[in-house]
């Protein structure tokens, strides 16, 4: 029950920080252009994750043998996780820039303005592209995480039904506050999906090479708070280098 709990908030997580920049620079594209053309590329993008998640879900987690299934879905989500870790520790630590929709929406419009716009009626084609990739890109991401999540057995239901609280949530904040994008605490979201995706790769490569976790599924919760403590450390040590740095 508590594997459950935990897969559907790192699903709700990882698809509110996800949708978060997309939907940034689809209303950058909309908004500094036209909203005719934002929604053509946003929908062509959706349509197009749609695509891929077939393809994984079916082609690619679909043709593994359950036996090794546990450890492809560990070794993934070690591998998503550990990099929003790591770029979630340095940011926090002030080494990398904090994550934010809002620098997202602003560097779109920045682009957007180097392009003149069509005349009415014609089609914009820079703008269709640049949201039909907003959205692709951070589209592809939510779905590797959220099908691997789910591809996990008895996972597949907690997993998408946060993912769609979180996408309904998301786009209704998200438009709501769409002036006050940089308040939102991206970075440390994107900190917390990262010790759990982290905490989910480690329990599941275990569970694949038959390791006896104690306490069973309360392992994730020891394993999330020992990376979380690790974590810790290693930004106040890094904060204080680069105090210390000339």
């Amino acid at each position: 029950m508590l594997a459950h709990i935990l897969a559907a908030l790192a699903a709700a997580l990882a698809v509110a920080v996800e949708l978060l920049e997309a939907l940034a620079i689809v209303l950058a594209v909309g908004i500094s252009r036209r909203w005719r053309d934002a929604a053509i590329g946003a929908f062509a993008g959706v349509a197009a994750c749609v695509v891929v998640a077939v393809a994984l879900t079916v082609g690619v987690l679909g043709s593994i043998p359950v036996e090794q299934l546990r450890v492809v879905i560990g070794t993934l989500l070690l591998l998503f996780g550990l990099e929003w870790l790591r770029k979630g520790t340095l940011r926090l630590a002030g080494v990398k820039a904090r994550s934010s929709a809002q620098g997202e929406y602003e560097e779109t419009i920045s682009e957007l303005s180097q392009d003149p716009l069509p005349p009415e009626g014609e089609p914009d084609w820079v703008g269709r592209a640049i949201a039909f990739k907003g959205v692709f890109l951070e589209g592809v991401e939510i779905v590797l995480i959220v099908g691997v999540i789910a591809s996990q057995p008895e996972s597949a239901a907690p997993a998408l039904i946060g993912a769609s609280i979180a996408a309904g949530i998301t786009l209704a904040v998200g438009l709501a506050a769409r002036n006050r994008l940089a308040a939102l605490p991206e970075t440390e979201v994107k900190w917390a999906v990262g010790i759990m995706l982290t905490a989910f790769g480690v329990f599941f490569v275990g569970e694949g090479l038959e390791v006896s976790w104690p306490g069973g599924d309360v392992a994730l919760v020891y394993v999330a708070a020992a990376l979380a403590l690790v974590s810790r450390i290693e930004v106040a040590r890094t904060s204080r280098e680069a105090v210390s740095l000339p």
